[in-house]
């Protein structure tokens, strides 16, 4: 789990466990804690991708590996397809979220790697997400799809 920094571009920062903020995001999140786009709450106040997914650019751009934090993802998972929960509300340690789109891919990806962003495109790079219930998120926590 990571937070983003208050500077672009900086490292993400790591952290033991992420307080989510009903309507507002993750506490301390750099520039993505209670940022609104038109009067509304951002679409991103919560980034995950899949390590597997992760793994599987690695493998295909012939690395080692995608570092934890280093695809700029607040929460990396495992076992889980998060593409697939668009739409839908997820219960994630004591929050929940609501999925709202797949991530855009932004040029730092092509810094890890060169390619890596264009392998990320089509629902390839992870989910972007909403705070709908606060509550703390920490490392190993399950992620469930809420019956709503």
């Amino acid at each position: 789990m990571h937070l983003h920094p208050a500077k672009g571009g900086n490292d993400m920062l790591p952290v033991e466990e992420l307080v989510l903020e009903e309507g507002k995001g993750i506490v301390g999140n750099g520039r993505y804690y209670n940022r609104q786009t038109h009067g509304q709450p951002s679409k991103r106040q919560v980034s995950l991708i899949e390590r597997e997914q992760l793994a599987e650019h690695a493998n295909t751009l012939g690395i080692d590996r995608i570092a934890p934090g280093q695809a700029r993802s607040n929460i990396e998972t495992e076992g889980i397809d998060l593409v697939r929960f668009v739409g839908k509300r997820l219960q994630i340690g004591e929050a929940r979220i609501y999925v709202t789109v797949a991530r855009d891919p932004c040029s730092k990806m092509d810094l890890i790697c060169e390619g890596l962003r264009k392998l990320m495109d089509n629902s390839k790079q992870g989910v972007l997400a909403q705070v709908v219930k606060s509550g703390r998120v920490k490392p190993g926590d399950s992620i469930s799809l809420c019956p709503d």
